[in-house]
């Protein structure tokens, strides 16, 4: 049985839907309310794992940034639709990008571009849905009508690594992101704590609520095993068996000495922080509340997790909307913080090894508007945009279609987010033909069209 079917017929699942899976991981949570997280990570389970070793990152640059101000320059267009910044030759003959990214240009090597995406919403959070989901939005584009990405990842590879959550957000959900019709079982972990603000990075998720020691959190899970063996006496249908071992499971992420190790960013030596950059400890001289800053730190956590075995993070990079004084948002905010730490991510991955399991997805919504307005800055456009991709199956080096001469439309080869999710998905092993009974009981396919794109491999 599909854990969408399980799900509509868990009566205890459904008395507890609107609670989140923060509150879950909150210790005293645990045997409160019947079998709850407990009944969680049974609505998780799977059969055999696919492709244990395999994760993904996606960088989600909200907001919808330029392809001519990041890696579709147009340095031979009018002034009014080249811009303000001019191109600069990557390490890979043939390749440029805007020259405002010379890190990135060293690396050209090890990622890749596409430059021929599209779709036909230029609403934020209606783009937010098509990107992450593959189906259009619904009536109200901030809830999710059909499931993230990440939550078909979490429904089909389950927890392949016990001790950790398949599907993590930093630092929250953004929309696109929810579970729809896959319950909250598949709903994202988010850190809520952002590793880019100053102070010690102390995740709330995996501490004790106040009041709960170590000893009393042992004790209660004691008193709960007593209670199942009870039940299992009574029980013939070995299903008490199975209860037990889903709270174990729980009692897993919340104790595990795993779970903490990821998630421990301060564990991570000064240098490597300083590699990825804003560290606001030691540069406090920086708004800490800067978003062109603070994903920086939330790029080396992603790696962290993939590195402990996550299946798929979504960072928060926002907010790459450039209608006001693009160029210097641009300049001073975004562009040079990204090629410190974009770089940084795709190096540190290689060096450990760990970029061949590792695929990293860079992209918005969609892009902007080809011509600059009279404000200096570059308003919403679904019609072309393009994406940074590395890693996984992913051959650095390489540009997948083009744009016109002014960055307006698709010139040749155009790719819509559904063949990015299709790539993506065969990479982790998806299975896109798996259908799924929303609310209504009507079944969605997991991807309703799209291609992997080979042009990358």
């Amino acid at each position: 049985m599909s854990r969408n079917k399980s799900l509509l017929g868990c009566a205890e699942f459904q008395q507890n839907v609107r609670l989140s899976r923060r509150g879950f991981l909150k210790a005293g949570a645990l045997g409160v309310g019947g079998l709850s997280l407990a009944d969680l990570f049974r609505l998780e389970a799977q059969g055999a794992p696919i492709h244990q070793d395999r994760s993904v990152i996606i960088l989600w640059m909200r907001g919808g940034p330029s392809q001519h101000e990041t890696w579709d320059p147009k340095p031979l267009a009018p002034s009014d639709y080249r811009g303000a910044f001019g191109a600069t030759s990557t390490n890979v003959p043939g390749i440029q990008i805007v020259d405002l990214l010379p890190n990135c240009a060293k690396i050209m090597d090890k990622w890749s571009i596409i430059r021929s995406l599209h779709h036909t919403n230029a609403g934020h959070s209606a783009g937010d849905q098509i990107l992450f989901t593959g189906h259009p939005p619904g009536t109200n584009p901030n809830e999710n009508v059909h499931p993230s990405c990440g939550s078909i990842v979490s429904e089909q590879l389950g927890r392949q690594t016990p001790e950790l959550p398949p599907y993590v957000m930093i630092p929250r959900q953004v929309p696109g992101t929810g579970s729809a019709y896959l319950g909250v079982a598949n709903k994202p972990f988010e850190t809520l704590v952002d590793p880019g603000t100053k102070g010690p990075f102390n995740l709330q998720n995996f501490s004790l609520v106040d009041g709960i020691s170590t000893n009393r959190f042992d004790g209660r899970k004691t008193l709960l095993q007593g209670f199942d063996k009870m039940r299992a006496d009574i029980d013939g249908s070995g299903q008490m068996e199975a209860i037990s071992k889903f709270h174990q499971q729980a009692y897993n992420i919340l104790s595990s000495d795993k779970a903490r190790d990821a998630f421990n960013l301060d564990a991570e030596p000064k240098s490597v922080r300083e590699r990825y950059g804003f560290m606001p400890r030691y540069d406090p001289g920086v708004p800490t509340r800067c978003s062109a800053a603070a994903f920086s730190q939330r790029l080396l956590l992603a790696r962290r997790l993939v590195e402990a075995g996550v299946k798929l993070v979504t960072v928060d990079c926002r907010w790459w909307d450039t209608h006001v004084d693009g160029v210097d948002s641009m300049v001073n905010g975004f562009l040079p913080r990204w090629d410190q730490c974009y770089p940084a991510l795709i190096q540190d991955l290689d060096e450990r090894g760990l970029l061949d399991s590792t695929m990293v997805i860079a992209w918005g919504e969609f892009g902007r508007t080809p011509k600059v307005n009279n404000n200096r800055g570059r308003d919403h456009y679904p019609s072309v945009f393009s994406a940074a991709v590395a890693g996984g199956p992913v051959k650095g080096g390489r540009v997948v279609g083009s744009s016109d001469s002014k960055g307006a439309f698709p010139l040749d080869n155009p790719k819509s987010p559904q063949d990015v999710l299709a790539t993506m998905y065969r990479f982790l092993g998806i299975d896109i033909d798996k259908h799924y009974l929303d609310h209504a009981g009507r079944p969605n396919k997991t991807l309703p069209f799209g291609k992997p794109i080979d042009e990358l491999a």
